[in-house]
């Protein structure tokens, strides 16, 4: 039997340690291809690049693994890993990560890792993202890997809805402080955030964004409260973003 096809995206470019930590994760496991951006495109959620030329180049091949740099988006990266780079294959799995930073709650719409695996879902491939909740480009990376070769195996032989993806986030804890792992919904939050200003060495003035999560949600069935509790977070997200609830209350619109 042939392997399982592999494809590896991220959106913190080809430099990123956590790109290895996931490299290092799924090898064992299938076929893996490397197609990522050539610099950080985190919070460029689901863009794509319209408006300028696409390009992709090969840059390392080391253990049979072939590793891609692209001018484009994560989502990019996932049309270009299907339509140019395995254009005359199927993946079986697209992977993305392992991100520096949350991807939990409300951080779903804004994240270029989810995007990717969610563009996947479109093309009716499986797609994870992973998570890690260290922003540090230094990160221990020893926790995610662990938890990424116990379940990618399980994600293999998992049948996925059409349209459905798994969004993973790891708590920033050595492995043995990590309690286990829990299915979860998506926590109700919002970002709480500031433009701060401030003024380059030319006088003109700029702005640059911060803020920080506020959740909203008591209860412990959410993406927020595993991470809290030492768990790891495994939220299925599904594209149609419908809201079934308020369809009823806007007939009279169409009197």
């Amino acid at each position: 039997m042939e392997k399982p096809l592999i494809l590896i995206v991220n959106d913190d470019a080809y430099e990123a340690k956590g790109l290895y930590a996931l490299v290092e994760a799924a090898k064992d496991f299938g076929e893996v291809v490397v197609v990522v951006p050539d610099s950080s495109r985190s919070g460029m959620a689901h863009a794509i690049t319209m408006n300028e030329p696409l390009r992709i180049q090969l840059y390392r091949e080391e253990d049979g693994i072939k590793y891609y740099r692209t001018n484009g988006t994560p989502v990019d990266c996932v049309k270009l890993g299907q339509k140019v780079v395995l254009r005359d294959r199927k993946i079986d799995l697209v992977l993305s990560g392992i991100n520096h930073g949350s991807n939990s709650s409300i951080s779903l719409i804004y994240s270029g890792t989810m995007a990717a695996a969610i563009e996947a879902s479109l093309e009716n491939v499986k797609g994870v993202g992973f998570s890690l909740l260290d922003y540090s480009s230094d990160a221990d990376f020893t926790a995610s890997i662990h938890y990424a070769k116990k379940l990618i195996p399980q994600i293999l032989k998992t049948e996925f809805p059409p349209q459905v993806s798994l969004n993973i986030n790891i708590p920033k804890l050595p492995l043995e402080e990590i309690k286990g792992i829990k299915i979860v919904r998506q926590t109700k939050g919002y970002w709480n955030e500031d433009l701060e200003k401030r003024v380059d060495c030319f006088g003109r003035d700029y702005y640059w964004l911060s803020g920080y999560l506020v959740d909203q949600d008591p209860h412990t069935d959410t993406c927020q409260w595993a991470l809290n509790n030492g768990y790891v977070s495994i939220q299925p997200v599904q594209v149609d973003m419908t809201a079934y609830h308020f369809i009823n209350d806007l007939k009279f619109m169409e009197e």
